[in-house]
Parts: structure tokens; C-alpha cells; sequence
């Protein structure tokens, strides 16, 4: 007997197929300083250095956590992507670096050339949002190791900064104001813990919970927001001195990773500033408040640390991109760390 590739579980064809479907959709991302199309081995891209005296390469890499459950549940592959770049991008952001290039890895079971290309469609356009260029990526099918129906995603960000543009949260002091981005929903982190609560109650992604017209899997599925234009504004407008992203372990461990030893920050959130989802996942889970913001970001995607004298300026440049704000309170030298009252 003669075995072939396609005996083993593996057929190439089918990857021939996916790259026609996705060629001119990565095509869209590339700009003048890509010097590779899609399908070489490795992807190329000139940086353009105008301006910077020392420039620095940021990069950052994730995956979408068990969220790719709630899209393989009901057969939506199309806004993962999106989910994908915005975990990787949002945390190059941090550094104030400007996105250049992205890099994505899907494995599955099974590959379908229409699936796989309504992920990267997803990709694509979480690129687009960024202006990142999607400079390459890796489609493995591995029948041994995921199911047929399966499959687990991956990405990798790379921006520069000037290295004397780099921010690290280090130039916060007690007085200077925290603003709020909010986010656009759960995001993608705590999905398991809405999961347990959905499960408990007998509840599936396709029911509609109370005064919802879209499904809860649908809500669930809604992509993470990309702060790079906001970001970037603040930037050229005022002095950010930290920025930190909102993701898993919430506010109470993601904003003490950037602010210095000795300063604290309140944080009232009331309740009617808290997306209905969360609250439904709360009474849902019987989940306690203080768990809820460890867990989830709770309406606050990204938080964003300027001088109490640049507040105004920065607030404005919010408004003028439509950016969805909430100036949270300023920083303080008598206690360390989050207090988050509800």
C-alpha cells in the first residue's frame, strides 16, 4: 500500500485553495513599504525612519482565548480575526508605538479553505483598523491534534516608537488624571467565566436573554475594539504618560503594572456606566463584584494617564475622533495600587 499525504489526514490542495481566497484580501493591507506579496517564505518590509533619531521595535502576541468556542458553536468564523489583531495591537499601544505589521497562525483539524477565509477576512479587517500591514501567516492542518470542526489562533504585532517616545507609566505622579476608553463589550478575556454562568443556567449561545434583539452568543462574539486612532491622537496632542490595556485580570491587576510604587488610583464605576452584558453574566454566575472587575474589563477597554493640565486638550482630541470617554479620577500618593467602588 502506498500512502499518501491526503491518507494521513492532510490535504495540500486544500491550502492552495485557501491562498486564492485570501490573496487579494491581504493584498488590501500592504503598503508602499511591503516589498513582498503573499506566498514567499517570509514577509519584508522597509521601515521609514523619517524622524526618529533612535527607533525602537515594539512587538506583542495573543490568541482570543476560548471565545473561538462561542464562533465554532455557531458557525460565525468571521470577527475572531478582528479580536486577533486588537489583543496584539492594544498592547503594542501601551509602549506608544504606531502598528506596523501583523503576523497570524491558525491550526485546525480539518482545513476548509471558506472557513479559513472568513478568519483571515476578520484578520484583514482588524488590519485595516490598525494600519497594519498583514505581512504573512501560517494555515497548519493538524487532524491528530484538533478535531475536524476545530481549530486555535494565534497572532503576533510589531510596532516602533522613538526611544524617547517610549511610555512605560513611569513619568506618572500623584495629580496626574486617568480617562477611560471604553470598550466595545466582554472583549476577549473572561469568556470562560461567561461561559460557566451561561451553562449553569441551561442557557446557549443561540437564546436571546431579556431585552436583547441579538443573540448571546452574538453579543459575546462582538469584536474588541482597536484603540489606534485614539492612541495615536493623544499622542500627537499631549504628553501621555501611561496607558494600560484592559484585559485579563481587569482593572484590579492591569493598571498597577504601569503606575510607579507608592501611587494609587479610585475608580468609581457605577453601575448604569456597566454594559448589560456584564450585569447579566453577574446575576447570572452569582458572581461577586470584586470578581467581576478582576475578571472582565467591565466597560473600560483601555486607560489612559495625562497631566491634570493637559486633561482638557485631551478630552477634546477624544471628542473630535468620537471616542467613547470617561475621565476616571487622578492618581494619589496615600494609598498603592486599584479601589474600585461600584
Amino acid at each position: 500500500m502506498k500512502l499518501t499525504y491526503k491518507d494521513s489526514g492532510v490535504d495540500v490542495t486544500r491550502g492552495y485553495e485557501e491562498v486564492q481566497l485570501i490573496k487579494r484580501m491581504v493584498e488590501s493591507t500592504h503598503n508602499d513599504q511591503v516589498l513582498t506579496g503573499l506566498g514567499g517564505f517570509a514577509g519584508l518590509m522597509a521601515l521609514d525612519l523619517e524622524g526618529m533619531e533612535e527607533p525602537v521595535l515594539v512587538s506583542g502576541t495573543d490568541g482570543v482565548g476560548t471565545k473561538l468556542l462561542i464562533a465554532q458553536d455557531l458557525d460565525r468564523h468571521d470577527t475572531l480575526g478582528v479580536d486577533l489583531v486588537a489583543m496584539c495591537v492594544n498592547d503594542v499601544l501601551c509602549q506608544g508605538a504606531q502598528p506596523l505589521f501583523f503576523l497570524d497562525y491558525i491550526a485546525t483539524g480539518q482545513l476548509i479553505p471558506e472557513k479559513m477565509s472568513a478568519i483571515v477576512a476578520g484578520v484583514v479587517e482588524g488590519c485595516r483598523q490598525s494600519g497594519s500591514a498583514l505581512l504573512g501567516g501560517e494555515t497548519a492542518e493538524m487532524p491528530d491534534v484538533y478535531d475536524e470542526d476545530t481549530y486555535d489562533l494565534a497572532g503576533f504585532s510589531v510596532g516602533i516608537v522613538d526611544r524617547s517616545q517610549i511610555i512605560t507609566g513611569q513619568a506618572i505622579e500623584a495629580g496626574d488624571v486617568a480617562i477611560a476608553l471604553k470598550s466595545s463589550g466582554i472583549h476577549s478575556n473572561g469568556l470562560s467565566l461567561a461561559r460557566k454562568a451561561l451553562e449553569v443556567n441551561g442557557i446557549s449561545y443561540q437564546d436571546h436573554l431579556e431585552g436583547d434583539e441579538q443573540s448571546i452568543g452574538e453579543i459575546l462574539l462582538t469584536p474588541t475594539k482597536i484603540y489606534v486612532e485614539e492612541i495615536q491622537g493623544l499622542l500627537k496632542a499631549v504628553k501621555v504618560k501611561g496607558i494600560s490595556h484592559i484585559t485579563g485580570g481587569g482593572l484590579y491587576e492591569n493598571i498597577p503594572r504601569i503606575l510607579p510604587e507608592g501611587l494609587g488610583l479610585k475608580i468609581h464605576w457605577p453601575q448604569e456606566k456597566v454594559s448589560s452584558i456584564f450585569q447579566k453574566i453577574q446575576s447570572l454566575g452569582n458572581v461577586e463584584t470584586k470578581e467581576m472587575f478582576r475578571t472582565f474589563n467591565m466597560g473600560i477597554g483601555m486607560v489612559v494617564f495625562v497631566s491634570q493640565d493637559e486633561l482638557e486638550v485631551a478630552c477634546q482630541v477624544l471628542e473630535d475622533l468620537g471616542g467613547d470617554y470617561e475621565v476616571l479620577g487622578a492618581v494619589e500618593d496615600s494609598f498603592e495600587g486599584v479601589e474600585v467602588t461600584w
